[in-house]
């Protein structure tokens, strides 16, 4: 909850446009009446093991997610998740790197 809660604190004070949370499928509800409580969008989306991702912030971020091809991110193109690490915060440095080491 206290990673959760971080990352509600740095979208809302504009450090980053989107968060992406992982938690086990049980405990969604209370993630999920946060972040309404807050009016802050988000998408689900499920994983193996009883586990959910949690994509909450910018709309438009969310938008973007939507279109993806994929919601399996180990099934995204390289492009997709250049993108979806732009957006969460990551170094832009390393996703440079990153996508030239998978086209």
């Amino acid at each position: 909850m206290e990673l959760f809660k971080n990352l509600i604190y740095e979208y809302q004070k504009g450090m980053r446009d989107l968060s992406l949370h992982t938690c086990n499928k049980s405990n969604l509800q209370t993630y999920t009446q946060i972040l309404n409580q807050l009016n802050t969008q988000y998408i689900t989306t499920e994983l193996p093991e009883n586990k959910v991702n949690i994509y909450f912030g910018n709309p438009l971020c969310l938008k973007i997610l939507k279109n993806f091809s994929s919601t399996k991110l180990n099934e995204i193109t390289p492009q997709e998740d250049f993108i979806l690490g732009i957006m969460l915060g990551y170094s832009r440095q390393e996703q440079y790197q990153r996508i030239l080491t998978r086209i």
